[in-house]
């Protein structure tokens, strides 16, 4: 069995993640920005408290400094969940059924590779959770994000 990640790999590792995900942020360009930030925010905040609740149930573990939130789910947060909800929200343009089928495949890929490849590397583990559960725990914000983005939208361009 391969050892834990050393703290300093999972440093380098959690700084790549955000800096390679925030780096595909300006291909969007300004208007897409200002337009699809306003709802990513908003589910990202909703995603904290969700996995504030996660780690206190033991849904998963981080095996570098499991208690620290800083350390284990924060950087996916501001990293690939916060760009994937920009991009998926672009990429589908108003069409809810495309926007549905990007996000399945997205959080499918890292329900079920991602996270088989970070338990080997000891990365994180599911512990209270199947790939199946996490796969649902991700999709189902899907739903959110576009019905923020709907509102956000009509909120906004509705005198226009």
């Amino acid at each position: 069995m391969i050892k834990a990640m050393t703290i300093k790999i999972q440093r380098i590792v959690n700084v790549a993640m955000v800096l390679i995900s925030w780096l595909t942020i300006p291909q969007l360009g300004l208007r897409n920005i200002k337009r699809f930030l306003p709802a990513s925010l908003l589910i990202l905040i909703v995603e904290m408290l969700h996995a504030r609740y996660g780690k206190k149930q033991r849904w998963w573990v981080f095996f570098n400094k499991p208690k620290s939130t800083l350390f284990g789910e924060f950087p996916f947060q501001i990293g690939p969940f916060l760009a994937v909800a920009i991009w998926s929200l672009k990429w589908a343009n108003g069409n809810f059924k495309w926007f549905i089928l990007i996000n399945g495949i997205i959080n499918a890929v890292f329900a079920y590779p991602i996270t088989y490849f970070a338990r080997k590397f000891r990365y994180y583990t599911l512990v209270r959770f199947n790939k199946f559960q996490f796969f649902l725990y991700f999709f189902s914000k899907a739903f959110l994000l576009y019905w923020f983005q709907y509102i956000y939208e009509k909120l906004t361009y509705q005198n226009v």
